[in-house]
């Protein structure tokens, strides 16, 4: 499990396809020394399971195989050398929660529409700023987001702001802006989106057992109403 607390940003070496896969190779120095063959790791909200670990290489880095399913749901297999990828290893058990809980099971790719200052003076000045993320969904996922609810872009765990339809905007701190890899990004550019766990739970339940939270005259009598 992860939180969607960012520890640090890693940069793409390669992206190589294979048979029906592709192998993605991440310069990451504060990282690939404390990973082991096998070990999870998230990468810009993916669950990836670090395979080739070289923390002697220059820069240290690491890889890991994408399945056909995680080239097709998410945007890794667009990322280029030199792309910026937000790093965060699991949640240790026992561990303060800081985000919310994220799997690392990217649901879709949004579309980033704007990513605006707040104060455009301070930014000119090279000061810090908030920023405002501006984001289209996929239409699939918008009934699991809510105002002041929960979701993970590009890993990082972030509140929604408001929605409309399927945009949603989201007031971004300048640590975040400046630690991720958000501030690389430009408009036009997918991001990958995983909603809140805890909503599509709540619906499956929903769809499962229906009639159990209807009120009809019927289980008023039944329950000695």
């Amino acid at each position: 499990m992860f939180t969607g607390i960012i520890e640090t940003t890693g940069e793409v070496v390669a992206f190589t396809p294979t048979a029906g896969t592709a192998r993605l190779t991440i310069a990451a120095p504060s990282v690939a020394a404390r990973l082991r063959k096998g070990d999870s790791v998230a990468v810009s909200g993916v669950c990836l399971t670090a395979l080739e670990i070289e923390p002697n290489a220059s820069p240290p880095r690491f890889s890991a195989d994408l399945a056909a399913e995680t080239i097709a749901r998410t945007t890794l297999s667009r990322l280029g050398a030199g792309s910026l990828v937000n790093l965060e290893l699991p949640t240790p058990s026992g561990s303060p929660l800081g985000g919310h809980v994220v799997q690392g099971h990217v649901d879709g790719a949004g579309t980033l529409l704007a990513l605006d200052p707040i104060s455009p003076q301070a930014h000119a000045a090279g000061l810090p700023t908030d920023w405002v993320l501006r984001l289209r969904l996929p239409p699939a996922l918008t009934r699991y987001v809510v105002e002041k609810g929960s979701i993970a872009v590009e890993g990082i765990s972030l509140t929604v702001a408001g929605i409309a339809d399927d945009e949603i905007w989201i007031a971004i701190l300048p640590h975040t802006y400046a630690a991720t890899n958000l501030h690389t990004l430009t408009p036009g550019m997918p991001m990958n989106i995983e909603v809140d766990v805890m909503a599509k739970y709540a619906e499956s339940r929903q769809q499962a057992e229906p009639r159990k939270r209807e009120l009809t005259v019927e289980a008023l009598l039944a329950n000695g109403y």
